[in-house]
């Protein structure tokens, strides 16, 4: 493998950072929008507008609908296994699997299913004061906020191509 030129490892366009401040901002704006709207857990929606921002709306669209698809079941199954079940473990690895399995019947994809259970973890196994459902409802909610921040974004301000050399 050759050498790389140290001029390489280190290289900072105008287009880089064009491209880290058009995605910082739209965390800002989300997290911003979650705190004004009170949202308990509002850095998930900063946390989403960084995971799903992409170069184009094609792209970003394509992540934010998986996002928000496992968002919803994993939240909804969240919630009703934590209102029955609480914190088990059993229940749990029980729910996980079975999300992925409804995933895979439902024809989404394996982001989808990740998605599911990162929220199916989250209102099962942290503790929080208030009932699952309402944990959940934030969940989405803030998810939701930080995928319309990031596909506004997208739309109003698109990451310009790379110049061919």
């Amino acid at each position: 493998m050759p050498a790389q030129d140290s001029s390489d490892v280190m290289k900072l366009d105008k287009q880089g950072v064009i491209h880290v401040l058009r995605i910082t901002i739209g965390a800002l704006i989300s997290l911003l929008m979650a705190q004004l709207f009170k949202l308990p857990e509002s850095y998930w929606a900063a946390i989403t507008t960084l995971v799903v921002t992409q170069s184009t709306f094609g792209a970003s669209f394509k992540i934010s609908w998986h996002r928000f698809v496992g968002t919803a079941i994993g939240a909804a199954a969240g919630a009703l296994l934590a209102t029955y079940f609480g914190e088990n473990v059993f229940i749990f690895a029980a729910g996980a699997f079975t999300l992925g399995i409804l995933c895979s019947a439902l024809n989404l994809d394996r982001a989808a299913y990740r998605f599911s259970g990162i929220s199916l973890a989250i209102t099962m196994l942290v503790a929080h004061p208030k009932a699952a459902w309402i944990i959940s409802l934030h969940r989405f909610i803030e998810v939701s906020l930080g995928i319309a921040v990031a596909l506004a974004l997208t739309a109003v301000w698109p990451e310009a191509l790379p110049k061919s050399e």
